[in-house]
C-alpha cells in the first residue's frame, strides 16, 4: 500500500508538470529576448522555464529620463515593464488585503489546476465510480446472491458490540455525506450550474461546504475509533493466503476457513485507514492552509529519497505558494477520495445485496451460527471455546 501511495504521488506530480530537469537555454536573439513559441508550449505543458529573460525586465529608474523630457515620468520603466513586475511579484505595491498570501496576486499554476480539476480529475474520478457499479452488476448476475449453504439453526452469536457498530456507522455516514458534498463542490462549475442555475447552486454550495467542513471532524474520530477496535484483528496471518487463493470461495468450491476478519475484509480495512487518513490530512490542510501546508515538505522528502529523479521528473519544487499547496491539497483529497468511495461501494454490495446474512452483523450485531462458521470457522471456534471454558468455570 505504501508504494501505491508513493506511485500516486509521482503520479499527481506528472499530472501538475511538477519541475522537470532544466534544458538547454533557448535561443531569443530572433525575438528581441522575448518569449518564443518553445517557451509558450513548455509552459502550457507545465515543464520547467526559466523565466529570467522576462522577470528581470521590470524597468531600470537609473536610465529614467528627465522629467521635462518625454516618458520622463515614467521612472525608466514601461507599462509592459510595469504589468511583469506585478506578474512576478517585484513591484514595490500595497493592497488593502492582509496575510501569507496577500502578495502573491497571479499564479500560474491556477489554469493547469482548473483545467485537470474539470478535466481528468472529474472524467477519471466519475468513470471509476461508474466502472465498479458496472462491474457489481455483472458480477451479481453472473455470480447471484451468496446465500448460507448449510440448514439454518435458527441461533445467533454475537459479532460486533454496540460501541463498535456505532463506530462503524459514523464512519460510513460520515464518509457518504462528505462524498456527496465533495462531488458537489467537485461538478457545480461543470455540470450542476448549467443544468440548475447560479442561485439554485449558491443555495447548495453553501449548504454542501458547511456539511463538508463539519463532519469531517465526525469522520476523523471514527477512523480513529474503528483503527483502535478493529486492527488486532485486521493484522495478516497465514490464513489469509489460503483465503486468497480460493477468492474467498469462488474457486475451488466451500468457504476457506478465517478468522474474524477474513482478507477480503482486511484489505477494506487497511484501505480506508490508510486512504482515509490521507484524505484527512489533505483535508485539514485545506482548512488550514497557511498553518499546515503538506506538499512543500512532502517533495522535499521525495527529492531526499531520489523517487522523483528516477521517473525522469527531477526535482519537484519544495517553494510553494499557499495557493499551490492548496491546489495540490484539493486535487490530492479529490483522487484519494474517488479511489475510496470506489472501494466502499464495493464493501456496501458485499455487506448489503452481495450476501446473505452479512448486513446483521452491522445491523443488530448478532449473525446468524451457520453463517458465522461458513464465513468466519475459526472466530465461531475461538468464541465457543471461550464460551465453554467460561460454562465450566
Amino acid at each position: 500500500m505504501l508504494r501505491f501511495l508513493c506511485l500516486l504521488i509521482l503520479t499527481f506530480g506528472v499530472s501538475f508538470g511538477a519541475q522537470a530537469q532544466d534544458t538547454a537555454p533557448v535561443d531569443r536573439s530572433a525575438t528581441g529576448g522575448a518569449q518564443t513559441l518553445e517557451d509558450i508550449l513548455k509552459r502550457q505543458d507545465g515543464l520547467n522555464l526559466n523565466d529570467e529573460f522576462r522577470s528581470s525586465v521590470t524597468g531600470d529608474p537609473d536610465a529614467a529620463a528627465n522629467a521635462s523630457d518625454q516618458l520622463g515620468t515614467r521612472g525608466g520603466a514601461s507599462d509592459p515593464d510595469l504589468w511583469r513586475a506585478y506578474r512576478y511579484n517585484s513591484a514595490d505595491i500595497t493592497t488593502q488585503a492582509r496575510g501569507p498570501a496577500a502578495g502573491v496576486v497571479i499564479q500560474d499554476g491556477g489554469m493547469r489546476w482548473l483545467t485537470f480539476r474539470e478535466g481528468p480529475l472529474l472524467t477519471y474520478g466519475t468513470g471509476l465510480l461508474g466502472a465498479m457499479v458496472v462491474l457489481l452488476a455483472v458480477f451479481y448476475l453472473i455470480r447471484g446472491r451468496i446465500r448460507i449453504d448449510g440448514e439454518k439453526t435458527g441461533q445467533t452469536i454475537l459479532r460486533f458490540k454496540s460501541i463498535e457498530r456505532f463506530a462503524h456507522w459514523l464512519l460510513a455516514g460520515s464518509f457518504i455525506l462528505l462524498g456527496l458534498t465533495g462531488i458537489v463542490t467537485l461538478t457545480g462549475r461543470k455540470l450542476l450550474i448549467p443544468a440548475f442555475g447560479h442561485e439554485a447552486f449558491a443555495t447548495l454550495a453553501v449548504g454542501s461546504k458547511w456539511i463538508h467542513n463539519n463532519v469531517s471532524w465526525a469522520f476523523i474520530l471514527a477512523l480513529v475509533l474503528v483503527f483502535v477496535f478493529w486492527v488486532v484483528h485486521n493484522l495478516p496471518d497465514r490464513t489469509d493466503i489460503n483465503w486468497l487463493l480460493k477468492g474467498g470461495g469462488i474457486f475451488g468450491g466451500g468457504h476457506p476457513p478465517a478468522k474474524k476478519f477474513n482478507a477480503g475484509q482486511k484489505m477494506i480495512f487497511w484501505s480506508v485507514i490508510l486512504l482515509g487518513s490521507s484524505i484527512a490530512v489533505s483535508g485539514v490542510s485545506l482548512l488550514f492552509p497557511f498553518e499546515l501546508p503538506m506538499f512543500a515538505a512532502t517533495f522535499e522528502k521525495l527529492n531526499a529519497l531520489g523517487l522523483p529523479q528516477l521517473v525522469g521528473l527531477g526535482e519537484l519544487s519544495t517553494t510553494l505558494t499557499p495557493h499551490e499547496e492548496m491546489q495540490l491539497a484539493q486535487s490530492w483529497h479529490a483522487i484519494v477520495s474517488f479511489i475510496l468511495m470506489a472501494i466502499v461501494i464495493a464493501h456496501i454490495y458485499i455487506g448489503s445485496v452481495g450476501m446473505e446474512g452479512a448486513y446483521a452483523a452491522m445491523g443488530d450485531g448478532e449473525v446468524e451460527v451457520q453463517w458465522a462458521r461458513e464465513h468466519h470457522s475459526i472466530w465461531v471456534a475461538e468464541v465457543e471455546e471461550k464460551q465453554s471454558k467460561a460454562g465450566s468455570t
